[in-house]
């Protein structure tokens, strides 16, 4: 979808017009792309503002894709004034690894960043905590917007498998808003919002506390009820909660939970976690409008991955990878089209630095969908990956193109159902144990439970969009099947991705054979006749630095050095240097 030529003529509108009465709103980018090419040039603004609007754990249960089971006016405005894409897909069935293929452009199973956490569990996993390490030339996106002249901000939730540089963000707080930026500056902000969490089904139920700040963004004034304590365990009471839709809304079940009491709660809660959520993105759309940016900031409104419910987060299935995209464009611009083409994870950062017109680094591994530097063909395949959760491991990876998902198992001897204690609390997963134990779950319920797997699995996901019937066996789908496994063997090699490789093994290769942790050399700050350089001898290390004045104030934020710069008799510079994956160095002051 060709950005630089959005406003259309009278020929071209009346042209998209026939295009979306024939295909029914469900247009891809070539179609776009006849009307575009008759369509007045009207470029964006060089520098658009980009805001990001981004919620956890996120299926399509939303009207605008499909699932009118609540009213959300703040995403349907949304959706009926940008471009809505229903085949979005995350790289992995939960968060961290999802948010660093976001960050990063690349998949989290060719980095080191696939195991859920790399810093956690290790009292089980008998390994040491490490961090994703990502080639040395590779950036967090945000730091290359910083060096475009961008203010960068998070709110606040980051999650990278890697801890963040200092020079990725100008802020990343609760607190972090892009009225902070320099007057004219243009931003670059992503606004989180944890209310649809899968730890928002634990019992006993309530809001998040902290999550009341998304009424009062940026305001460093507001503290919210109990401030200071454990965000996702400090939370209203279910009788403070607001409620959103009616307890006894009659809810689709999927089939592969059972339909009882305690399931039909658990969609309530979702359901009433979506509702909330939209309100908090009609607040934040809100201070958007009130600063006078909103027709000059592009939108995206997305899920981490796809739903919080048992056989979805954390699985390779599209109820786990499946999430909404919303692009909402300056003036409305393309308002009201569906575009169906698939899309990956990995695509977010190209096209982030394709929309501000910056040529994506070759080492990105998606295309960019939008912008200057859109890719010249759609994308044919989504892959994704899992591989340890909390204290549980398993290896599998999968392929989808526009209608089939082939699914490799490389333990297939292990049961499918890992049991993890933090899904564990989930009312609706308990239900299925229950259930599970008492021999009373069908067929589609029971599939998980299986004592062991098929090494490969293929599902035509236009007819079985739960992915409940393996055709890997059936004869009319060989072909399809050769193809799809062959795609991902060539998708293997070329991330360099080894599925079931022993952890140990893993982190030995990203340390390089060292038994701890890289740590990035201190940085080297040189000053001459007031000119300060400063390097470091770390590969690919982001450098960081702050001038401090003849007042002794220090400034809160890193700069990034791209280059020498000037300053005065008295001041003094401190400086820190850091590698993504490797231990940051000490700060050098001089």
């Amino acid at each position: 979808m060709k950005i630089e030529k959005l406003l259309l003529s009278p020929v071209a509108a009346l042209l998209l017009l026939v295009i979306l009465i024939i295909g029914g709103c469900h247009t891809k980018r070539k179609d776009i792309n006849k009307v575009l090419d008759t369509a007045v040039k009207k470029d964006l603004p060089t520098r658009p503002n980009i805001l990001w609007l981004v919620t956890e754990d996120m299926g399509p249960y939303i009207p605008a894709f499909g699932d009118s089971t609540i009213v959300t006016p703040n995403l349907s405005r949304l959706a009926a004034e940008g471009v809505v894409y229903p085949n979005m897909f995350s790289t992995s069935g939960v968060c961290a690894p999802s948010r660093a293929a976001i960050i990063m452009g690349m998949y989290p199973s060719g980095i080191g960043a696939n195991h859920m956490r790399t810093t956690s569990y290790t009292e089980v996993t008998g390994l040491p905590k490490y961090g994703a390490v990502p080639p040395h030339e590779a950036r967090m996106v945000s730091e290359f917007l910083r060096m475009e002249g961008y203010y960068c901000t998070n709110n606040y939730k980051e999650d990278y498998q890697f801890q963040a540089p200092k020079t990725g963000w100008d802020e990343s707080s609760e607190y972090a808003h892009w009225r902070n930026r320099a007057e004219n500056q243009p931003f670059f902000s992503i606004v989180n919002f944890t209310e649809t969490h899968e730890s928002g089904l634990f019992e006993p139920y309530g809001f998040r506390e902290i999550e009341t700040r998304n009424y009062h963004l940026g305001d460093r004034s507001y503290k919210w009820e109990n401030f200071g304590a454990s965000h996702a365990k400090n939370r209203m009471t279910e009788g403070e909660t607001p409620v959103h839709l009616p307890k006894d809304t009659k809810f689709d079940i999927p089939p592969y939970l059972p339909d009882t009491p305690k399931v039909r709660r658990d969609m309530w809660k979702l359901y009433n976690n979506i509702a909330e959520m939209d309100k908090q993105v009609g607040a934040v759309l809100k201070q958007l409008e009130e600063d006078g940016l909103l027709e000059n900031t592009i939108i995206f409104f997305y899920g981490d991955h796809g739903g919080p419910l048992p056989r979805e987060k954390r699985l390779i299935y599209d109820s786990g990878l499946n999430t909404p995209l919303i692009v909402r464009f300056p003036n409305k611009q393309l308002a009201g089209i569906r575009n169906d083409e698939l899309l990956s994870f990995v695509d977010f950062a190209p096209t982030l630095l394709s929309l501000i017109g910056v040529e994506p680094p070759s080492y990105m591994q998606g295309q960019a969908f939008l912008g200057k530097y859109e890719s010249v063909s759609e994308r044919e395949y989504i892959h994704a990956a899992a591989d340890r959760f909390d204290g549980f491991t398993d290896a599998i990876r999968a392929v989808r193109d526009s209608r089939f998902k082939y699914i490799r198992n490389y333990r297939p001897e292990q049961e499918y159902y890992l049991p993890v204690a933090y899904r564990e609390k989930i009312p609706a997963m308990q239900e299925l144990l229950r259930l599970r134990d008492e021999g009373k779950l069908n067929e589609a319920q029971s599939q998980w439970f299986r004592k062991s797997k098929p090494k490969e699995e293929l599902f035509d996901c236009a007819v079985d969009p739960y992915e409940l019937n393996n055709l890997a066996e059936n004869p009319q789908y060989q072909e399809k099947l050769k193809e799809l496994r062959t795609e991902m063997d060539r998708w293997l090699k070329e991330i360099g991705d080894v599925p079931n490789q022993p952890e140990k093994e893993l982190i030995a290769k990203l340390w390089n054979g060292s038994k701890t942790q890289p740590v990035t050399v201190e940085p080297q700050i040189s000053i001459l006749n007031g000119e300060v350089s400063i390097s470091s001898h770390t590969d690919g290390a982001s450098i960081g630095y702050k001038i401090v004045g003849s007042d002794g104030k220090i400034p809160n934020f890193w700069s990034i050095y791209q280059k020498p710069f000037e300053i005065r008799e008295n001041d003094k510079v401190i400086s820190q240097t850091y590698r993504i994956g490797f231990i940051p160095s000490k700060a050098v002051e001089k």
